[in-house]
């Protein structure tokens, strides 16, 4: 018996408005980069359940700080859980690594880490790859002004020795010239070393007025303290790659006086009350806060607590379009992302486009410096 018009219709609209909404996250839980993942994993059970209706199901993976392990595991959630979306992963060399694999299914990718190769230029690839962390682009920029505001004429560079480091050091040596700034010494190191003396007995040799480590998470202590160890008494500069309790923790008096540039969540109750985006930064920190601890906050959350915003801002314009579960809704979903204007996040104001997958200002980055085992706000 044919069924009635009306009721084929009611039963096509009860199927879209039930269809669930996929998303797939990868982040590092485990291994070098933990420090920044675990949060960025937290903040997932804040993250909605429903979004224009549409139930929302998350699927969370960890690479283990490994790009091998991140590739496969976006595939996985591409292939068996049939994602509509993916959030991650938390570092650069396999954000980069999985590009190939979400462009090649069409799928969405809003990448948490830090490079600016991971969006630009917007090509073929790039076209389904958006970030929500400020690059490093961004940040050295702040750097290098106020390496040049308090009178530094000369930085040595150590590094990560993958793309995070290489991105950092380019970006430093560009912002550095611009600013009559030289480059005396570059050296790098692993993620896992257990020591770097040999590195910075060279940049030392140099005799710079200041360093800026290239590096994010825990690892990023080795240095510093190193550098303290032999007695180097210029400034210290870390990346916004750092920016989290745990570096403090293990850190200790060692990278006491550590100047960075961060996201402005990560001293959200120091910003005056006209910065726009400090309402939302208290917001999540209070959410996370009573979840995981006083003083548990960081900037690496607040990527993934952005990439919600991203997400909530997206969905309801591509549902308009096809509903979850169709490559015709990821299409749809990839053209919302790019078209997403004005969303006042924990680190910035997002205004994407089509030339830029990030679409943040210099409204989202701060200088801050550790002063008594805590983040001050360079005023």
């Amino acid at each position: 018996m044919t069924r009635p018009l009306f009721v084929t219709a009611l039963l096509a609209l009860s199927s879209l408005a039930l269809a669930d909404l996929r998303v797939g996250v990868v982040v590092s839980s485990t291994g070098p980069a933990a420090s920044l993942g675990i949060p960025e994993k937290n903040t997932v059970a804040l993250l909605p359940q429903t979004i224009g209706g549409q139930r929302v199901v998350y699927t969370v993976l960890d690479d283990a700080s490994d790009t091998t392990a991140a590739v496969t595991a976006t595939r996985k959630l591409i292939q068996d859980n049939r994602v509509d979306l993916i959030i991650g992963t938390t570092t650069t060399p396999a954000s980069l690594a999985m590009i190939d694999v979400v462009a090649e299914a069409k799928v969405p990718m809003i990448s948490l880490a830090a490079s600016e190769a991971i969006i630009k230029p917007v090509d073929a690839r790039r076209s389904w790859v958006f970030k929500t962390p400020q690059t490093d682009a961004l940040m050295a920029a702040a750097i290098a002004g106020h390496m040049q505001q308090n009178g530094v004429k000369t930085v040595g560079y150590i590094g990560f020795n993958d793309a995070y480091g290489e991105g950092w050091l380019a970006e430093l040596q560009r912002n550095a010239a611009a600013r009559g700034i030289r480059v005396v010494a570059v050296e790098r190191y692993g993620r896992s070393d257990t020591s770097v003396t040999g590195q910075i007995l060279k940049v030392l040799a140099a005799r710079p007025d200041a360093v800026l480590v290239g590096a994010s998470g825990v690892p990023a202590v080795l240095p510093q303290k190193t550098l303290k160890d032999r007695g180097f008494g210029g400034k210290i500069y870390q990346t916004h790659g750092v920016a989290n309790a745990d570096f403090l923790r293990v850190g200790g008096r060692d990278v006491e006086g550590a100047i960075l540039p961060a996201g402005p969540v990560l001293v959200a109750s120091q910003l005056p009350d006209t910065n726009p985006t400090k309402k939302v930064g208290l917001a999540y920190t209070n959410l996370y806060e009573s979840r995981y601890g006083q003083g548990s906050v960081s900037t690496f959350g607040a990527h993934m607590w952005d990439a919600g915003l991203l997400m909530q801002k997206a969905v309801p314009v591509a549902l308009k379009r096809a509903r979850p579960g169709t490559a015709e809704f990821r299409a749809a979903l990839r053209d919302a992302l790019e078209g997403t204007r004005n969303v006042i996040g924990a680190h910035g104001i997002f205004n994407l486009s089509a030339q830029d997958h990030l679409g943040l200002d210099a409204r989202s980055r701060v200088m801050v410096q550790i002063v008594n085992g805590d983040w001050k706000l360079i005023r």
